[in-house]
Order: C-alpha cells, then structure tokens, then sequence
C-alpha cells in the first residue's frame, strides 16, 4: 500500500520570500545611499577641485617659439638669416598603415633603404599619433612637385614650412659666426624651461653660442582648446612671442674675401683689425667648412669626413690655433728693452751670427749665419735680428719679460666676445716650477726673446699686440659686435693701457717696423717697395720639429707638414693706423716671402679705391709720412 503524499506548507515559502525582498531591498538602499553619498562628495563637496582639473584637461598652453635674430656685418649684408624650409611630415593618425605610407614615399621620391629605416625611427619618436611628426628635411622643389603629384597615395603625409637658420655666405664666416644646431640633453639642462619651450636650435659655436641670449628672443603662448584626445579645437588667447635682436658685426664681407683670396687655398689664419676701435674687420681660418650643414642635422658621415680630415676643417686657428710667435714679439721686446732701461736706442750689440751665455760653450745661431756685426735696435728690428734679441732678453731676464709681455696680451685671452679662445702660454718661473717641478734656466730666457720655446701665442693676440704698438699702448679689446640693435657692446672688465716711462720708444721700435718694409737691408722689402703708403711690419717664422745644433735648417730633408711656418704682423697707414694684420700660413716657411705678401694684399683691400690709390679719408696719413726710411 502506498504511503501519502504530505502537504506543501505555502506559508513558510511566502516568509522566505518576503525576508528575501527585504534583504535585497535594503540592499538596493544601501548601495543608491553610498551612490548618492558619493556622488554628492564629487559634484558638491569637491566641485572646485575638478573643476579646475576639467579646465586644465580642456585648455592648453602652447608655446610659439620666437624668431631668430638676423646678423649683419658691418655694412648691413645679411650673413645669418632665417628662411622657409620645407620638411615632409607624417601623422600617423591619420595616415592608416602609416609602414606602408613610408614604403610609398621612399618609392615617390626614390630613396634609400636606410633614409626608410631613419623614416620609421622619426616617426616612432613622435610623442602623440595625431601630431604631425617631421621625417625629412630641406625639400627641393622636384621633391615637394613628386610628394604633390601622389598625394592620394600618402594620406598623412604633408609638405609643412618652417623657419630654420640660413648662412648665405657659406664657409665665408663658419668660424666667427659660427652655426646654430639641435639643443642636445646636456644643453637642456642649462637652458631656461620656459624661454625655450618650443625651440629646437640654438647656438653652437662663435657669435650665435656667445650673443644667444640676444638672438634667441622671447618665447610665446597660446591657449588652446582640446578635446579629450587633446587635439586643437580652437585657440583662445595668444600671446605673440618677442623676436631676438639683430646683431651687426665689425666684419667686412669683401675684406673677408679679399683675406681668403689673399691666403689661395693655404692653411692658415688671418685677422684684421682697426686698432684705435678694436673692431675686427676681417677674421679668417683656412680650411674652413659650410655651416648650414649643422642646422637640420649633419649625417655622420659627413660629420666624420670634417672631423678626421688631416687639414682640420673645424678647428679654428684664429682663437684655438698655438705656434711659437717667432720673430714677431721683437718690436714689444725691444718696447720692453728700452722701458726697463736694458737697452737705449743707440746701444749696439756685435753679432758674428751667434750668441753665447758667459762661460757656456753652447751657441745660440742667428738666422743669418754669416752675422750682420754691430747692429742697433732699428737694425735689429729691420734685420731681424736673433742675437741682438739673444742678448736682450739675457739682460732683461725672464722676470721683466713675462710682466711685459702680459701687458701685450701674450698668454691671455684679449677678445670681448670670442668665447673660444683660448689663453696661449707666456712662461714663467712659476709656471714651469708648477708645470715640470723644475727650475728656470737662462738658456730658455735666451730662445724666449725671439718667441720660440715654451711661448705659445694665437693669431688674435698677435694681431692685438700689433694694433697695441700702433696705438701706443691703447688697450681695446677685439671684438666682433658692432651694436645690438643700435647698442654698443660694453667691456666689464677693461685692460690697462701700458704706460712707458718715456712716450718716445714707442716709435723707436716702430721705426724699426717701418725699415723691415722700408729699409735699404729690411727683410720684407720687396712688399715695402710695392706699397702706396708706409707700413710698420715683422716677419717671424715658427719651428714645427727642432733641429740638431750646428744643424742648417733645409726643407728639402723635412715633411711638408713638418716645415716652419709663416708668420707676418704689420699695421698702416704709420701715422695714422687704421689696420693692424696678423698672418700666418701653415707650413709657409718664409715670413717675408709667403706671410707678408699676404698682410699687405688684406692692408690693401682696406686701404685703397679701385685706382690703387690711397682712399681719400686716409690721404692726410699719406702726405704726413714724410719720406721713406
């Protein structure tokens, strides 16, 4: 018998429901309770707050970068400018399969596999997918035709201008002027964040390195609206940035030509200065190389060809060049002579072609082995003469020398605005008890009165030793800017002039200078012959390698790079200077022969019209000069 099916108890179901409603209602409470809780906290309690991040999220600040100041020289010819160049940029938002848009335009404008791989690098560095990223720079005008020809083949892909530096004299002024290049990490951290906001070049080298805070300019802004991708909507307020100041240089275009002609291709340096003002007229250093190579970006292998070429295309031998000044220091020798009283102007000195130190067997050789015998200080100017200076300088002692030859500017940095430069050597008895741990000999006082030994010097301070003995001790420094925006460069820390007990032996060795150019036995004479007015000049050669004592210099034995090199210093008109020239040609040899010819081509370029006469604004100095020595 089956049993019976017991009764369902409905009423206990229906508790267990409405205890489950409950539950979840209150539930349901709970949570739109925390909801609305929150919700309050966010939209009330914290309203200001993102508020203000809504704001910031939705309104940009860009910056617009100012525009480069222009340089001029000195007759208002643009040697620095800024002009449109046009680069091809990629967005890669809206470029699709932005690796095939890149294959299409190496195939458009039939490139190289490895300007493909430059391409996508570039491309990978652009910080956001909708801003448009530059891959390619300087576009010639059958580069921009072909990109527009199959523009619906490269969506994405657009020719955008720019403002970028531009030196339209070329190599002329690389090493003066100098380039402007990419702002690398190092520089990064120096710069000021907000000036330079939105700038990608700045000055490297020369003048654009030494004004940049002039030339750089003020940075703009403008606000921008955004939306949540941060894409541009509109702009809201923009405020212009303040463009760098113009910059006019002392240099003369066609005196910088007219030097670099004079040089014809030879390694070398030459300056030209106007020594009652301190201006630089001309200021060039050969080999030299093309500047705007640096501005978008120098491939390395360009780069490698400058840096390992044997001529050293980048090194400036105007402000970095050290050579032995030879010869040219005797004229400020024989200034300092007569100022410490070791020497009058009548006191001779017997030369039999060498110099010997009391009780030392060891001869010291003047140039011209046979002797020139008694000589004078305007002879042994004139005759270049090497024991008259041997003597001098064992009589004035290393002491004196280095005090005087400081006052030249010798073993300092003269310049007002040539960052660069670099300080020479004029040695001491310090300096060599702190360079070597050694003592000072007489025998390097001997050799370091006809500038050879331990002193190095660079053609600027040649050059301002020179414009020195044409103003009588007159200290200006050199310097390449002639006003910014009308202002005069001011120097902050002025140089003495030199002051001698007696005004007179300026010209003493001056007169000297003139008979080298001159004077019946003067060793440039044959440039001094040519000339349309007077010049006061020194020849001097500098040892590359030494030569054994006793042993004849003979450049047929030696390396052509292991020859003297040529050194010439001069300034004219005599009575009324208005240039003062430092040359020195590389491996030249001869002073005389290759550095003078070369002083007198630059002097004149400056000095004479196009009859070969004398301008007339210096004509007085002319007919003042009286007759030649």
């Amino acid at each position: 018998m089956s049993q019976p099916i017991p009764l369902k108890d409905h009423e206990k179901d229906a508790r267990l429901v409405r205890q489950r409603v409950l539950v979840g209602g209150a539930m349901v409470l709970l949570l739109l309770g925390v909801l609305v809780a929150r919700l309050y906290y966010l939209q009330v309690v914290q309203y200001q707050h993102h508020s203000t991040l809504s704001e910031n999220n939705r309104v940009h600040v860009q910056p617009i970068p100012p525009n480069r100041g222009l340089i001029f020289d000195r007759n208002g010819k643009i040697i620095a400018d800024n002009r449109p160049s046009f680069s091809l940029t990629v967005t890669r938002e809206r470029a699709g399969d932005w690796r095939k848009t890149l294959d299409t335009v190496v195939e458009v404008l039939e490139l190289s596999s490895e300007e493909r791989e430059l391409f996508e690098k570039r491309v990978l560095q652009g910080r956001r997918p909708f801003e448009p990223v530059p891959i390619m720079y300087e576009l010639s005008e059958e580069q921009i035709a072909r990109i527009a020809v199959d523009q619906f083949r490269l969506p994405g892909v657009e020719v955008a201008a720019q403002l970028v530096r531009h030196y339209p004299e070329g190599e002329h002024f690389a090493h003066s002027v100098g380039y402007v290049g990419r702002i690398n990490e190092a520089e990064l951290k120096q710069l000021d964040p907000v000036n330079y906001s939105g700038t990608h070049h700045i000055g490297k080298t020369g003048i654009e390195r030494f004004y940049e805070d002039s030339l750089h300019g003020q940075v703009g802004y403008e606000e921008v609206e955004t939306n949540a991708r941060g894409r541009v909507l509109r702009v809201l307020k923009r405020t212009d940035p303040i463009p760098g100041k113009d910059l006019t240089l002392t240099l003369d275009l066609e005196l910088q030509q007219a030097a670099e002609a004079a040089l014809a291709g030879r390694r070398g340096a030459v300056v030209a200065l106007q020594p009652k003002t301190g201006e630089v007229l001309a200021m060039v250093s050969q080999p030299s190389f093309n500047p705007n190579l640096f501005v978008t970006g120098i491939s390395f292998k360009a780069y490698g060809a400058l840096r390992d070429s044997i001529d050293r295309p980048l090194f400036n031998r105007v402000l970095r060049g050290l050579y032995p000044p030879g010869s040219t220091i005797k004229p400020m020798m024989a200034v300092a002579g007569l100022d410490t009283g070791v020497v009058t102007e009548n006191s001779r000195v017997f030369d039999p072609g060498f110099f010997q130190l009391p009780n030392v067997k060891h001869k010291y050789r003047n140039w011209n082995r046979g002797g020139d015998g008694w000589v004078d200080l305007e002879t042994a100017i004139m005759r270049s003469n090497d024991t008259y200076f041997y003597d001098l300088a064992h009589k004035m002692g290393i002491d004196r020398m280095h005090d005087y030859m400081s006052r030249f500017g010798l073993g300092q940095r003269v310049a007002l605005d040539m960052f660069e430069e670099t300080a020479g050597l004029m040695p001491s008895r310090d300096w060599k008890r702190g360079r070597y741990r050694q003592a000072w000999y007489p025998g390097e006082t001997v050799i370091l009165g006809i500038g050879q030994g331990y002193m190095q010097t660079t053609p600027l301070q040649l050059a301002q030793a020179t414009a020195l003995m044409a103003t009588h001790g007159k200290w200006i420094r050199p310097h390449l800017a002639k006003s910014i925006e009308g202002e005069m460069p001011v120097d902050p820390e002025p140089m003495p002039d030199i002051q001698l007990r007696d005004p007179s032996y300026w010209d003493a060795s001056i007169n000297g200078m003139v008979k080298v150019l001159h004077g019946a036995r003067g060793t440039a004479k044959k440039v001094g012959d040519t000339a349309a007015y007077l010049i006061a000049g020194k020849s001097g050669t500098a040892q590359v390698v030494a030569i054994k004592q006793g042993e004849k210099y003979d450049s047929g034995k030696l390396a052509e790079r292991h020859r003297d090199h040529a050194l010439f210093v001069a300034f004219a008109p005599v009575h009324d200077p208005q240039i003062a020239v430092a040359v020195m040609v590389e491996n030249g040899e001869s002073g005389s022969g290759v550095a003078a010819p070369v002083a007198k081509q630059i002097m004149d370029a400056w000095l004479l019209n196009e009859a070969g006469e004398l301008k007339a604004e210096y004509a007085p100095a002319l007919t003042a000069r009286g007759p030649k020595p």
